[in-house]
């Protein structure tokens, strides 16, 4: 009876030991997941609303966790201020210039402080540090946005299905586009007489491309008058005198134009001869008259002479002059 007794009691006492093994192990591994053990310093931040934040929540840092909510209190100035514990081998990458913003471990998950920015320039934190932060937007004013976002959305689609039934009814130009075939057709005519005048346009490209190579062929004359600087020189040397003669010519075309105006100016002029004769009538009339009286005179003249001839005073004068005046013959050649 003494012996069974003595080994319930170290059956016990395994028992006992092996909880408070477990227990101690718990113990251990809580305070390690929440690093009560670990050094660690103390800050603060105030925000409007912490929607659900607890104190022993975890508090991350580019994705890291660097420590928990040790305290969440509301205050008189209807501020919540949140203390945070850092470990102390984190404060280091942690700057004075960073801020705090409350966030979720999951899509609806715990609620955690999420430290963010924060510049090199800037010292890191030390107890005592005060944090800014970034207002969180609560979950009623998310609700209203997705609501004001719903009805955009619902008249936006309202919108399409407007735009879609005018499409299908062929009505507006992209309705017309899609049904009339009348217009397709003029649209792909003019996309063939786009591809002709492509064609064309590269046809004349490669000629203009052809002749640019045989301006670049030597000893022809194009390369010659773009190259050549002696043909260049007597074409300049010609381009020079054809200009000279050019002026030239302008000079004897005004002097002709000036003896032209004199000469019209002289024939309109009453007071020379030849505008006397020309314009004077009176002077044209004398004219007349005298060419006449010359012509009368002639006659007259005439039957003095033949008068002459007859009278038998002169009348052997003339026949002796008429027999040694020579025949004239006529002559023939064959």
């Amino acid at each position: 009876m003494k012996v069974t007794n003595n080994i319930r009691a170290v059956i016990l006492g395994i028992f006992i030991l092996i909880g408070l093994a477990i227990f101690i192990l718990t113990i251990l591994t809580l305070g390690s997941q929440k690093k009560t053990f670990d050094r660690s310093i103390t800050i603060k931040s105030y925000f409007d609303n912490v929607n659900g934040l607890q104190k022993g929540n975890n508090i991350w840092f580019s994705g890291v966790k660097v420590g928990t909510i040790r305290k969440v209190t509301l205050t008189g100035k209807g501020k919540v201020e949140v203390d945070m514990n850092i470990d102390e081998q984190s404060r280091q990458f942690i700057r004075k210039d960073a801020k705090a913003r409350i966030s979720s471990d999951g899509l609806i998950g715990n609620k955690i402080i999420e430290i963010y920015g924060g510049t090199l320039q800037s010292e890191e934190i030390e107890p005592g540090d005060l944090l800014g932060n970034q207002k969180l937007i609560s979950t009623d004013e998310m609700m209203n946005t997705l609501s004001k976002n719903n009805d955009n959305l619902l008249a936006i689609t309202n919108d399409f299905k407007i735009i879609g039934n005018r499409i299908v009814q062929g009505k507006g130009s992209i309705g017309k586009l899609l049904t009339d075939e009348t217009l397709i057709n003029q649209i792909n005519a003019t996309t063939l007489t786009l591809k002709r005048a492509s064609m064309n346009l590269e046809k004349i490209s490669a000629d203009v491309s052809a002749y640019t190579s045989k301006l670049n062929k030597k000893g022809s004359l194009a390369n010659d008058l773009v190259t050549d600087t002696i043909i260049f020189n007597k074409l300049r040397s010609t381009v020079s005198q054809l200009q000279e003669v050019a002026s030239k010519s302008k000079e004897v075309i005004n002097n002709l134009n000036t003896a032209g105006n004199s000469i019209n100016n002289g024939l309109n002029n009453k007071n020379v001869p030849i505008g006397m004769l020309l314009n004077d009538e009176n002077s044209a009339t004398n004219i007349k008259v005298i060419l006449q009286n010359l012509q009368s005179s002639s006659k007259k003249l005439d039957e003095d002479l033949e008068a002459i001839q007859h009278n038998f005073l002169l009348r052997r004068f003339f026949r002796k002059k008429a027999k040694n005046e020579p025949t004239v013959t006529d002559t023939t050649t064959n």
